[in-house]
């Protein structure tokens, strides 16, 4: 069987950072669930709604990567214990943890990026929980994965293909959608 990933999407995620990893990974052939944290329906920041397969306290895995976007939906995930527990129990279990934007510091709480490189949004570099902020797109530290913001979506979403599926999935997805990985235009 496949890599399996899921994403959890609350109100007012930002859409870009769901959206391309949805897509891209799907596009790599990995199964991507969506979860709502509270609702089937989830409206991201920019008014677009999309429809979850399943809320978060109904799905029981397995899955071999959680992803959460940003966004200001991310005050949402950080405020569950639901999602706090879901990031401690992937971490220990040594499956993927991926965020971006300001969801790295959902990361910090569930106290999983001690020690880690990790990057995020602009500001929250002093809340990355003992993380160590690093300038960078998009980083990999073990199996920890965070990134910048929706400017950074593609290139967060080819490292966790890289992760799942190998550099020659991520290359191909690249050069699928005419994204140079060397330039990252």
């Amino acid at each position: 069987m496949g890599k399996h990933a899921v994403i959890v999407l609350a109100d007012g995620f930002e859409e870009l950072e769901a959206i391309a990893p949805i897509d891209l990974l799907r596009r790599a052939g990995i199964m991507v669930s969506i979860l709502g944290l509270s609702s089937l329906d989830v409206r991201g920041s920019h008014d677009i709604v999309i429809k979850a397969a399943a809320l978060l306290k109904d799905f029981s895995g397995p899955y071999d990567a959680l992803i959460l976007p940003g966004g200001p939906g991310h005050k949402h995930l950080l405020e569950s214990g639901l999602v706090i527990e879901m990031v401690q129990t992937a971490f220990s279990r040594n499956l993927l943890c991926a965020a971006i934007c300001a969801a790295p510091v959902v990361f910090a709480k569930a106290g999983i990026l001690a020690n880690k490189k990790a990057t995020c949004f602009p500001g929250n570099e002093g809340k990355l929980g003992g993380g160590r902020f690093v300038d960078q797109k998009s980083i990999i530290d073990g199996n920890v994965i965070t990134s910048r913001g929706a400017g950074t979506a593609i290139e967060f979403a080819l490292d966790i293909i890289t992760y799942l599926a190998g550099k020659a999935a991520s290359h191909a997805v690249a050069e699928n959608i005419v994204y140079d990985q060397v330039t990252g235009q």
